[in-house]
């Protein structure tokens, strides 16, 4: 035990961090939040949001372009539609979402024990999305292939912080644009038993995912528990593109779920202030997320938002400022105003590299991430460079940030043991803790235990090598992949998912949109 207070590592303690790690990811699937939601605004201010975003939807309405289908739904439940443009009448929408949206749901993992909840209490860590790039230490930037994928994927299967595979987590550009999809999605499935998302490039991309999870699944599991929750983004300012329509259809339809999310960037397609960001991105969000209803009442959805801030002077976003942040707070807070999931945050940085300045934005943006009470969390890990690219250093970095987060969400343990009393009165004054037996009855679990943090003396850090915390990072996910396992799967589904890419893939031309 005196070793472990003077820092100096040993093949015991990496034992002992190991079976923790392994302990906490077979017992915790997602995070329980006791932690009660943090508030920004009372009543009057976000009841005001709401009547602000309802006079928007009223009065300006949004476009849903190229899609006749959306168009003829929302004129079917008393929307106003003129061409393109659907205005909705005071309270439409909103009345819609809240006659069948659920206020929580699960989705379904291939390994029952990761399938995760949604909504509520519960809070899923989901990695990095959407990024074209990649980097490592050695080899820097530079455009992602399907190797890197892959990796990704087993960092985050193999990762006990992370609760969810993701989605796009890079682009594998190194595939056909309208094939990578096919790809993505067998990866999620054969390299990982978490949750994963779906593609929503097209409609039929979206479809390829659902009957590709009907391979796993089964139809009749499928059409009626979510097994994917896949991204949909607004066109924002005020406007749903006909691609992001036609898979938010296809998944709703299918009772699959999606994450309806305004991507806002402050200044440029939105306002610069936070209430009329928060009233533009509940008014697209409504607009969306009542379709789905109007697709299949009851099909799950989650509330998201994606707020940046804008550099005045250079026109770049910017992240880990207070403005977002408290649109977070805000947002969270009107979603379970409306009684649905909430989407946000995750570890941002306009960073381009894993320095102070991604550390302290990731970190501004995470806290009050987990404080406002988000329930899924999307590019919780590896985000740099405002999203264009994914690092495998930085995601090792954010996922051991993603388990201190875990035990924080925990918040004070007021069991017998927690309040330590015996221990207490046992003592005299002047006397240390160090021996007791409530202390050696807990020193293995009483605190955090960064796996990328350097506690050390000098000396021995010294003797180690100098290793930063990117050398040190580098070092963790390079020996994650080697001693990665794939999940088992059965044999003649495998097959059956090889037959369907084969096929889909032979059905259609090589395409670079």
């Amino acid at each position: 035990m005196t070793d472990e207070l003077h820092g100096r590592r040993s093949g015991g303690r990496a034992a002992r961090q190991a079976a923790r790690a392994q302990a906490h990811a077979a017992r915790v699937p997602f995070l329980t939040r006791t932690l009660a939601p943090f508030e920004v605004l009372g009543e009057e201010g976000l009841a005001l949001i709401e009547l602000n975003a309802d006079r928007i939807l009223q009065e300006v309405g949004l476009e849903f372009r190229n899609d006749p289908e959306s168009l003829r739904l929302l004129k079917g439940a008393g929307a106003d539609v003129d061409g393109e443009r659907v205005r909705f009448p005071a309270g439409l929408a909103r009345s819609i979402i809240q006659a069948t949206a659920p206020s929580s749901y699960v989705q379904h993992a291939r390994n029952p024990e990761r399938s995760v909840m949604i909504g509520g209490k519960a809070t899923v860590f989901a990695p990095n999305y959407g990024s074209p790039f990649v980097r490592d230490l050695e080899g820097g930037r530079r455009y992602a292939t399907l190797e890197d994928f892959h990796n990704f994927v087993k960092l985050a299967y193999a990762s006990p912080h992370l609760h969810h595979s993701g989605g796009t987590l890079c682009e594998p550009t190194d595939v056909p644009v309208n094939k990578r999809h096919l790809d993505m999605i067998y990866a999620h499935i054969r390299y990982s038993d978490k949750p994963f998302m779906g593609s929503v490039t097209a409609t039929e991309r979206a479809q390829d995912t659902v009957d590709m999870a009907k391979i796993v699944f089964g139809d009749e599991f499928v059409e009626h528990n979510a097994v994917t929750t896949s991204l949909i983004n607004a066109a924002s300012p005020l406007a749903w593109d006909g691609s992001m329509l036609g898979a938010l259809r296809t998944y709703a339809a299918h009772n699959q779920a999606t994450l309806v999310t305004p991507f806002i960037l402050a200044g440029a397609v939105a306002p610069v202030t936070t209430a009329g960001v928060a009233a533009q991105t509940l008014a697209e969000a409504l607009g969306g997320l009542a379709l789905t209803q109007l697709v299949r009442p009851g099909a799950p959805v989650i509330l998201g938002s994606f707020a940046s801030s804008l550099s005045m002077q250079s026109g770049a976003p910017t992240f880990g400022t207070p403005e977002p942040a408290l649109v977070l707070y805000v947002m969270a807070a009107l979603a379970r105003r409306l009684g649905v999931p909430f989407r946000s945050g995750g570890a941002l940085t306009a960073s381009k590299i894993e320095d102070a300045q991604a550390a302290y934005e990731s970190a501004a943006t995470m806290q009050p991430t987990v404080l406002a009470g988000t329930n899924f969390v999307l590019h919780a890990a590896g985000w740099l460079e405002g999203g264009l690219t994914l690092g495998y250093e930085k995601f090792v970095m954010d996922a051991d940030q993603c388990g201190m987060m875990g035990v924080f969400v925990n918040g004070v343990d007021m069991s017998p043991n927690g309040q330590a009393i015996e221990a207490l009165l046992a003592h005299k004054p002047g006397q240390h803790f160090l021996g007791t037996p409530h202390t050696l009855a807990n020193f293995e679990t009483a605190f955090y235990r960064s796996e990328l943090a350097d506690n050390n003396s000098y000396e021995q850090w010294l003797e180690e090598g100098q290793l930063d915390a990117r050398a040190r990072a580098n070092k963790v996910w390079k020996k994650m992949l080697a001693e990665y396992e794939a999940p088992a799967i059965d044999p003649a589904t495998d097959e059956a998912l090889l037959d369907f890419m084969a096929r889909r893939k032979a059905s259609m031309p090589d395409a670079a949109e």
